[in-house]
């Protein structure tokens, strides 16, 4: 094709309507053979009687694949790459009966077993849910905050709060609120497969996203057969990570989910750990 042509038709429509590309966000997902896992949870709870679940699993897989891969445990600030004090998972949760999500940050997770995440995030998760601040002390400020103030106001504290590492926790803002991933579920709403905003206030490299665990036919050994199917979507940030990071972290994840066992069998640490949380 030579010369210049002129869009027409629904080209000249989409041309008008958007701009120049400026968002770095990618998508990807993994489908994941639950058998292993769904087992290992039941072994879990049976042990520990934790109640814990495929969320708290992917969580500890991200942490795990963070430890992994330190190169993408990182926050970025104008050019540069700083390494994160720690491997912190953002955990999203519904609050007001449903009506609204909050959130709780567990920090190092990557040195947490599934049981020490699944015991930590519900206790915080009950203390937010009874009124107790956690990242939610700043929401009375924010929700007075006029909406033409707001997102300057917005900029301004995750600035301070990711940016300059700037600890603000008397004002409800602890520094870097949200980690270094985030993980949320849909499962429960019955959806098997969709994707996370990755907010730009969040200065995270990755958000994933749980699915509902669902039989699929799948071929093993040449012969099809129904299995447990888990698929967890990731929406990640290519400022942060390009095709062969992703890879690494999926391998990583992978791993781990598809044989949670060989990387944290059920201990006697973990059930005493249980018990004395109980008592």
């Amino acid at each position: 094709m030579s010369g210049r042509t002129k869009a027409t038709g629904w080209r000249k429509v989409a041309a008008a309507a958007w701009d120049l590309p400026s968002d770095p966000q990618i998508y990807g997902d993994l489908e994941i053979d639950a058998t292993e896992l769904l087992a290992f949870i039941e072994e879990v709870r049976a042990a520990t009687g934790v109640h814990v679940t495929v969320t708290h699993a992917v969580g500890k897989a991200l942490a795990h694949a963070l430890g992994e891969n330190p190169d993408l445990n990182v926050s970025l600030y104008r050019g540069r790459f700083r390494p994160r004090e720690s491997v912190d998972i953002f955990f999203v949760a519904s609050v007001a009966g449903g009506r609204e999500v909050s959130g709780v940050k567990i920090v190092a997770a990557d040195g947490k077993s599934v049981v020490e995440i699944a015991q930590e995030l519900g206790r915080r998760v009950e203390r937010i849910r009874a009124g107790e601040a956690e990242i939610g002390q700043s929401r009375n400020v924010l929700d007075a905050t006029p909406f033409w103030l707001f997102r300057p106001l917005l900029k301004l504290v995750t600035w301070l709060t990711a940016d300059k590492n700037r600890d603000l926790r008397r004002l409800g803002l602890p520094r870097n609120a949200f980690g270094s991933a985030m993980v949320t579920s849909v499962g429960m709403f019955g959806v098997q497969k969709a994707y996370g905003p990755l907010a730009p206030l969040y200065r995270i490299p990755f958000l994933a996203l749980v699915s509902e665990v669902t039989q699929k036919p799948v071929v093993r050994d040449g012969e099809i057969v129904a299995r447990p199917m888990l698929t967890v979507t990731a929406t990640m940030d290519h400022r942060y990570l390009d095709g062969s990071h992703a890879v690494k972290l999926a391998r990583s994840v992978r791993a781990y989910l598809e044989e949670p066992s060989a990387f944290e069998p059920v201990a006697q640490h973990d059930v005493a750990e249980a018990v004395s949380s109980s008592e």
